[in-house]
């Protein structure tokens, strides 16, 4: 997990350098690269939430828990998906009248 961390982390900060990622969608990943650090470097607390939540394996939490993060992320992408179309929607019809005047 840790290996994969700083690989994200790596890609991550190529990403913001090519200027291809806005800083507030890289925070996301940048919170998920310091959690799989955190679950890599302190297998214990996995353990211990994994317990706590009834899980039969560690494994099985964790990836739950992406899961969960990753379908989040994806509601909000669509959110903000839904707000920008609305607003192309709009722009293209004020052109459009613009254009006819």
């Amino acid at each position: 997990m840790l290996v994969g961390a700083v690989l994200v982390l790596a890609f991550v900060v190529l990403k913001l350098k090519k200027a291809e990622f806005e800083v507030t969608d890289s925070l996301f990943w940048l919170v998920a690269v310091v959690l799989l650090a955190v679950m890599a470097l302190f297998p214990q607390w996995v353990y211990a939430l994994s317990e706590l939540l009834g899980f039969e394996s560690p494994s099985n939490c964790v990836f739950l828990l992406v899961i969960a993060a990753l379908t989040m992320r994806i509601f909000t992408l669509n959110a903000r998906l839904a707000r920008l179309r609305t607003k192309v929607n709009s722009l293209i019809q004020e052109i459009a009248l613009r254009e006819k005047e």
